[in-house]
């Protein structure tokens, strides 16, 4: 799931998501309309993630602190997003 700014992945191997274009003068089908709205669907939920993960500082920011124990924080974090979304 990406936007532009991650097409050069592909070229390096990687499965991208990426909506389809209309070309110019011609509409896009239904099928391909369809699978941008799957997509729409999809990228909606992992921004929702993405913004409930940013109220950390320890993630909206650089981090300054040692690498050492930066997993764990992150899963911390994970973790107390995750229990606020199943309550």
């Amino acid at each position: 799931m990406t936007d532009l700014g991650y097409y050069g992945l592909e070229q390096d191997g990687f499965k991208l998501l990426m909506p389809i274009k209309k070309k110019k003068n011609f509409p896009l089908f239904d099928a391909e309309k369809n699978y941008n709205k799957m997509i729409g669907k999809i990228r909606v939920v992992i921004e929702h993630i993405n913004s409930q993960l940013k109220r950390f500082r320890i993630l909206s920011e650089r981090y300054r602190n040692r690498r050492k124990r930066f997993g764990l924080r992150i899963n911390l974090i994970a973790a107390m997003v995750n229990g606020m979304n199943l309550q």
